[in-house]
C-alpha cells in the first residue's frame, strides 16, 4: 500500500509536521527523507530495507554504494548526504558552546555520526581549554581497516599549538567490535603520560564500532 493510501494521522511526514520529529521511527524519517517508494514498496518499506541492509541510519546515508540501489538516484542521495552533515554540524556547534564534560551525550552522538561509517580507521582528538569548551576537533591520523599509527609527539605539538588544556581522544573500530583492545589501552597510557609532562589532562578516549561509542573513563581505564 503506498503512503498516500494510508490514514493521513498515520502518514509520516504529517505526523512529524503535527507530532514532532521526535515521535518517527528512524525508518519512518528515512522515508520522509525518500518521499516515495519503488514499485511494490512504499517509502516507509524500502527505509526498512535499507536499515536492515546497512545496520543503522548513520550507516545508511554514508554507504559508498547507494547509487545500485533501485530508486535512490542523485538527488536522494544528497538529501542523506545534507542531512547528516548538518546533523555533525549542529552537535560540533553544540560542543563549541558546551563545556564537554557537560554534554557527554552530545560528544557521544557527534562521534558516532563522525566515525561510525568510516571504512578505515581514524584518531580524533576534542582539543579543550581550561573550562573544557571545544577548542578544535582534530582529524589527527587515519590509516587502513584494521589499524592507524599515532604517533604521541605529533599529539603533544599538535597540544602546544592550540593552547590546549585538556583532550579528548576517539577512534573508530570498523570491524565492528567496539571492546578497546590491549593495544588501545598501552596508546592511551602513553598518550597521557607524555601529555601531562606540558600539563594537559586527558579526559577520554572513546572506541566507535557501530551505534556503540565505549568510554574508557567510564570503565576505569584512564
Amino acid at each position: 500500500m503506498r503512503i498516500t493510501d494510508w490514514p493521513l494521522n498515520e502518514r509520516p511526514r504529517e505526523r512529524l509536521l503535527t507530532q514532532g520529529a521526535g515521535t518517527l521511527s528512524d525508518a519512518e524519517l528515512v522515508a520522509v527523507l525518500l518521499r516515495s517508494g519503488v514499485r511494490g514498496k512504499s517509502a516507509v518499506d524500502l527505509a526498512r530495507d535499507l536499515l536492515a541492509r546497512y545496520g543503522s541510519v548513520t550507516g545508511m546515508m554514508e554507504a559508498p554504494d547507494l547509487e545500485a540501489i533501485k530508486g535512490l538516484g542523485p538527488a536522494k542521495r544528497a538529501q542523506f548526504g545534507a542531512a547528516i552533515e548538518l546533523a555533525r554540524r549542529a552537535l560540533q556547534e553544540k560542543l563549541k558552546k558546551n563545556a564537554a564534560l557537560t554534554s557527554p551525550q552530545a560528544v557521544r552522538d557527534y562521534l558516532r555520526l563522525k566515525l561510525s561509517a568510516r571504512a578505515e580507521e581514524a584518531f580524533l582528538c576534542i582539543w579543550l581549554d581550561a573550562q573544557h569548551h571545544t577548542i578544535e576537533i582534530q582529524e589527527a591520523f587515519t590509516g587502513t581497516l584494521t589499524q592507524t599509527s599515532v604517533y604521541p609527539r605529533e599529539i603533544v605539538k599538535a597540544a602546544l599549538k592550540r593552547n590546549a588544556a585538556a583532550v579528548i581522544f576517539a577512534h573508530n573500530h570498523p570491524s565492528g567490535a567496539a571492546q578497546p583492545s590491549r593495544a588501545d589501552e598501552l596508546l592511551t597510557r602513553n598518550l597521557k603520560d607524555a601529555l601531562e609532562l606540558i600539563e594537559v589532562k586527558v579526559l577520554d578516549h572513546f572506541v566507535v564500532a557501530g551505534n556503540q561509542a565505549i568510554s574508557f573513563a567510564e570503565r576505569g581505564l584512564l
